[in-house]
């Protein structure tokens, strides 16, 4: 049995902070009393971080790198999509909510794109990789119809 190394790539360094920020949000959210500050905690830490940080993993280890320029257009696809997401669910906005929702969306199709030759791997964590990418497209316009309300 060999061990795989992972590294710090900009998608797990950049989830690793927003866990910490997910993290740190929760630990002042009660102190503060911040109203929307459980859901912003779980955002940031499942969405935003672990998300992304699941997403560096899978495509360190895909049988063809992902070139920079797409890599560049998930990462700044992905801060920009939940910035307006979370800003959106904190000033009440649907509108907001919804671009942010498609934007991720968008960036999640392209990171599916980006990792379906994971497929020819044949192994259970590339499926896994995959399903969860599909999860979140898929909760996306749940959570855009959960947002609205």
């Amino acid at each position: 049995m060999t061990t795989r190394q992972i590294g710090i790539d900009a998608h797990t360094a950049g989830g690793g902070a927003l866990v910490v920020a997910g993290g740190l949000v929760a630990a002042v959210t009660g102190p503060l009393g911040l109203e929307k500050g459980s859901w912003l905690a779980a955002y940031l830490v499942l969405v935003g971080g672990v998300a992304l940080i699941i997403i560096g993993i899978a495509q360190q280890n895909l049988p063809t790198p992902v070139p920079a320029p797409i890599q560049i257009v998930q990462l700044s696809g992905w801060a920009v999509a939940n910035a307006v997401v979370i800003v959106g669910a904190l000033v009440s906005s649907s509108v907001t909510i919804d671009v942010g929702a498609v934007l991720l969306l968008l960036v999640l199709a392209l990171t599916w794109w980006a990792g379906h030759g994971l497929i020819r791997l044949r192994n259970t964590l590339a499926y896994a990789y995959l399903a969860i990418l599909t999860i979140l497209i898929v909760s996306a316009p749940i959570g855009m119809v959960l947002g609205a309300r």
